[in-house]
Formats: C-alpha cells, structure tokens, sequence
C-alpha cells in the first residue's frame, strides 16, 4: 500500500512541476482602437455630465 501512496505522489509531483515549468511570459494583449474609442466614449460622456451639471446650478 505504501508503494501506491509514494507512486501517485511522485506522479502527481511531476504534473505539479510541469504546470510551473512553461517558459517565457504570455504575450502582452495589443490595445487597439477599441479600447481608444471605449476611452475617447467615457470622457465625452464624463463632459457632458459636467456641463449639464453646471448648467443646472
């Protein structure tokens, strides 16, 4: 019974250290014109809540 115990953790060991030992970083996501776009959207937004804001007092 020992002899199971000390084989499902050697294996399980190695899966373990496998997972870690992928090289190198994932590569870096690009920003595009979407997330521009999304940007340049919530700043028009955030300006005209401002002056209707100001309008109102």
């Amino acid at each position: 019974m020992n002899t199971y115990k000390i084989i499902f953790t050697v294996i399980g060991l190695l899966f373990f250290l496998q997972a870690f030992a992928q090289p190198g970083a994932p590569p870096a996501t690009p920003i595009d014109g979407g997330l521009s776009l999304l940007l340049a959207a919530g700043g028009a937004y955030g300006a005209k809540k401002l002056l209707d804001k100001r309008r109102e007092h």
